[in-house]
């Protein structure tokens, strides 16, 4: 005897070995046994073999009229065996009861099962509902087919390409443009980015890259909505007998800080360090605040930025040159022999700007030897730069000393060996669309104007946080407890010391329109300078405030995700450059090994990349580049020869400081998974 027996959701055939009362050993056609309840059993018949019967049915069972089957149906509960007789004859076949099974039980939008065998018609207005879904099921998913052969044919279907950064990075799965995507993939054998390359989904590599950044953290848009500056309502006093200017880039418009020299030849000498004030006028909760605090930073890269607040709320606060700005500025008093520092303090107040001198106009002019001997003569020097001949010569003197103090701190020097490269964009107005030409220069780190401009505002950032950690009032910070290897750099809300600058505290404060971190800190000195001993108690955020935390873990992320970008772009412009000079060979220095080769420097870009084959570490190369892929920022080295000569001992490696070894960029990550299940049936219901 054979039974037919529905087992896990299935229904199987199979001959009988031996039968209990409750139960069956019943021989499956592959030769397993199994013991089925008999509650399972739904058929008993002596011929035809299990096989052929199932067979038989399930091909009756395709041929079956759902409509006209649940027409036929009982309004009640009803057997299978009742519908083979209502809708075949009134003594249906061994084959049409098994077809009437198997129809009912795989149209579940048609028949509730109530039971082993038993079933029960879904109402109308349910039956309505799953077929007119099963429709739309059948419409997208012919959708889907289209739209995958126009992928393989090269050809990139427009809603495709309007998700296309959604579906790469953060797809809906079950979405028609992502499933054509993945079938496409399957059907072409290709990788899903280099499918949709092809078919000109991606504009151009700068556009993928730009477009993908504005994706991933401004959905909106970089709009700002219609904010008006407030007007700082204090009367504020106008600084005595000061004459600030700031030093900045030719493309900074953001100008938050500005220095003043009082006293020379006095013997005492006040340096004023003289920092734009918004936070006198802007408030925590306020809808400028909100806008700063959702951007937590001012994006840069080469050719544009993305500012933190907008245009016309900076120009109100920025340290323009021509007039009195609103300021929080720090007086530090020195001996002006010994440079000792006597005193700080803590102003808010009006200051003039008579000057806005820019790095690169005069990085060429404001030299060691300009400064140091009063001398010298260096070419046409700018007037505004005359004029400040002394006040830059003092600080330069002085940004030596406190340098110099830091390293004692730290237990050795910093290092400048590496210089900063500055990326120009030619003919460019506004945002860049990835074609011009890019003009790469270099300033050595610690030029005059930038040690200057470094020590100071470490003086600043560094008295202003020691200061609020002495008054009881939580800023953020910087810190770094060693420069043992793998001690980062790390943010918190407590005064501690940072290794890396050789100081006892590190506030972020000098840049409030640029850094949300220092807007908060401003707030917060600000309360501090107009309470003092209870600035605690009158400052916008207090200790162990959540909102200060949450602020904390909100800019880290930003602020570490925006760095990444303007490193990728800065490495975009970098092989576009190489393309655009026609390099194909450069001259670098291996710095790490990695696995079956070695990381290299370029010695004239700022250029990171691997190359085949072991090097000794600090091993001075000629190389020959390989393909550059602008889409995953990747460019691959060949080594033609050593240009120096083998090491007896390898140098330790050289120090990293506050900075990141720099990452070098492989494939880019995207969320398409061609694991993912196929399309669901056809008649399965939505």
């Amino acid at each position: 005897m054979f039974v037919l027996f529905e087992e896990a959701g299935k229904y199987l055939g199979g001959r009988v070995l031996s039968e209990a009362e409750a139960s069956a050993q019943v021989e499956l056609d592959t030769g397993k046994r199994v013991k089925v309840k008999g509650a399972n059993i739904v058929l008993r018949f002596e011929k035809p073999a299990p096989a052929e019967l199932i067979g038989e049915a399930r091909a009756l069972a395709a041929t079956m009229d759902l409509d006209l089957a649940w027409e036929f149906a009982s309004e009640g509960e009803f057997g299978f065996a009742d519908l083979a007789s209502d809708y075949f004859s009134d003594k249906p076949t061994l084959a049409q009861q098994a077809a009437a099974l198997f129809a009912l039980f795989e149209a579940p939008h048609y028949f509730r099962r109530a039971g082993k065998g038993r079933f029960k018609k879904a109402p109308a207005e349910i039956l309505q509902q799953a077929l007119a879904a099963i429709e739309k099921k059948k419409v997208v998913q012919a959708q889907i087919v289209e739209w995958a052969g126009q992928l393989g044919e090269g050809i990139c279907p427009q809603p495709i390409r309007e998700q296309l950064y959604k579906i790469l990075f953060k797809p809906d799965k079950n979405a028609p443009e992502y499933k054509a995507v993945v079938d496409a993939s399957r059907a072409t054998q290709r990788p899903p980015l280099e499918l949709l390359e092809r078919a000109g989904a991606i504009d151009s590599p700068y556009q993928f890259h730009w477009r993908r950044f504005l994706f991933e953290n401004f959905p909106k848009g970089t709009g700002f909505p219609a904010l008006s500056a407030p007007a700082i309502v204090d009367d504020l006093p106008l600084a005595d007998d000061v004459q600030a200017f700031s030093i900045d880039d030719s493309q900074t418009t953001e100008i938050d800080d500005a220095l003043s020299v009082q006293g020379l030849g006095s013997g005492t000498v006040t340096v004023g360090i003289h920092i734009a004030a918004p936070g006198l006028a802007l408030t925590p909760g306020s809808a400028i605040d909100q806008v700063a605090r959702a951007r937590m930073s001012t994006v840069y890269m080469p050719g544009h930025k993305i500012t933190m607040l907008p245009d016309d709320v900076v120009s109100t606060y920025t340290l323009l040159e021509g007039g009195d700005r609103p300021a929080v500025s720090l007086y530090a008093r020195f001996d002006e022999a010994t440079l000792e520092l006597q005193s700080t303090e803590t102003k808010l107040e009006r200051v003039p700007i008579v000057a806005n001198l820019r790095h690169d106009q005069l990085d060429a002019v404001v030299t060691q030897p300009w400064l140091e001997d009063a001398a010298f003569t260096n070419g046409d020097t700018p007037e505004a730069a005359a004029k400040l001949r002394a006040p830059l010569s003092f600080l330069f003197r002085l940004a030596k000393q406190l340098k110099a103090q830091r390293e004692v701190v730290r237990g050795k020097p910093e290092n400048f060996n590496r210089p900063d490269y500055n990326f120009r964009l030619v003919g460019n107005d506004g945002e860049p669309n990835g074609s011009e030409q890019v003009q790469i220069t270099t300033r050595q780190r610690g030029a005059p104007l930038d040690l200057i401009v470094s020590e100071a505002m470490i003086l600043a950032n560094s008295s202003w946080g020691g200061w609020l950690g002495e008054l009881g009032v939580p800023g953020l910070y910087r810190s770094q407890a060693s420069l043992a290897p793998g001690i980062k750099v790390r943010m918190g809300t407590r005064a501690l010391p940072h290794a890396g600058l050789g100081v006892k505290s590190y506030a972020w404060s000098t840049s409030p329109l640029r850094r949300y971190t220092d807007l908060v800190n401003q707030w917060q000195i600000i309360a501090a300078a107009r309470h003092g001993k209870t600035a605690a108690l009158a400052a916008p955020f207090k200790p162990k405030d959540a909102d200060l935390f949450s602020i904390l873990s909100g800019f880290d992320a930003a602020y570490a995700t925006y760095n990444a970008y303007q490193g990728g772009m800065e490495r975009f412009w970098t092989l576009k450059y190489l393309e655009q000079q026609g390099i194909t060979e450069l001259e670098a220095t291996a710095i790490k090994d990695i696995p079956n080769g070695a990381l290299v420097r370029a010695d004239t870009l700022p250029l990171v990349f691997p190359v085949a084959g072991q090097q000794e570490r600090g091993a001075r190369l000629r190389v020959k580049l390989g393909e550059i892929d602008e889409i995953a920022l990747d460019v691959h080295g060949t080594v033609l020869e050593r240009l120096d000569a083998p090491k007896a001992d390898v140098a330790a490696e050289e120090e990293g400081g506050d900075e990141e070894e720099e990452e070098v960029a492989g494939p880019i990550a995207i969320a398409v998974d061609l694991t993912d299940s196929e399309a669901a049936p056809e008649n399965t219901p939505a």
